[in-house]
């Protein structure tokens, strides 16, 4: 019996190494050492479309890890982007909670870790005009970013990221097409706020789409948030099996 358990797990082992190619990038931001991860497809799509990974506010994590390999399994180029740096990651959510503040504070320089990374992403072989920016949490605000500043990408998807922008700043036209997936019941975003997002939207003239999950709250795709909706952040399964369908019916038909 242990034997044909250890020969199924080679059997898995096997499958998934067939599919993709995982490394460490190392990169720079003036004199900040960042290490992204690249996964290539072993057959890229024949667009060799890419897509970038914004972590959430922990930094690279697993949750974003898995992300990359399931993509990369389907034929995309994916990279996971380092927005803190190496040996800049936080280690508990007091922490993440400071830095994604100040990033969040000082958006043009979350504006250059995401274009750095967008870069790493073409040099690991993603075709520069079939790109998708997708984010997490802290990430799914980055990914609108992308989208405010006009980076050179198809599309953007955020899934239960912060949706607020500083009123003082200009509403640029958005030519990258929008997917924004948000839990219904998400604590961290009033409505006063989506209504804001909605009427940027309208003035950006963008292709923009907002999907609400019923009984999700913010994290709602992150397994390690447990399932306690009290608590603000939790994880369901129904909003992430649906999220991320959702998702990729947006990749086909942008890229």
């Amino acid at each position: 019996m242990k034997t044909k358990f250890l020969m199924l797990v080679l059997m898995i082992q096997s499958a998934g190494a067939v599919f993709s190619q995982s490394k460490t990038v190392e990169y720079s931001d003036s004199g900040q050492t960042l290490i992204g991860i690249s996964v290539k497809p072993v057959k890229p799509l024949k667009s060799k479309a890419g897509v970038l990974i914004l972590p959430a506010w922990m930094g690279i994590d697993d949750h974003a890890k898995d992300t990359a390999n399931r993509l990369a399994a389907l034929g995309y180029t994916t990279f996971v982007a380092d927005i803190y740096g190496k040996d800049q990651r936080p280690t508990n959510f007091n922490e993440a909670g400071a830095k994604a503040g100040y990033y969040k504070k000082n958006i043009k320089e979350y504006q250059t870790r995401i274009k750095l990374a967008l870069a790493e992403l073409i040099k690991q072989g993603a075709n520069p005009d079939d790109i998708v920016v997708l984010g997490y949490c802290f990430g799914g605000t980055g990914a609108i970013e992308a989208a405010r500043t006009n980076m050179k990408v198809k599309g953007i998807v955020s899934f239960h990221g912060g949706l607020g922008r500083d009123e003082n700043r200009d509403i640029l036209k958005i030519t990258s097409k929008v997917l924004v997936l948000h839990g219904a019941d998400d604590p961290y975003e009033s409505q006063a706020e989506i209504e804001a997002f909605q009427n940027e939207m309208r003035k950006a003239e963008a292709d923009w789409q907002i999907v609400y999950y019923a009984n999700a709250v913010h994290s709602f795709t992150d397994k390690n948030a447990g399932t306690d909706n009290s608590k603000g952040a939790a994880y369901n399964e129904k909003a992430d099996k649906r999220s991320w369908q959702a998702m990729l019916n947006f990749l086909k038909e942008v890229l």
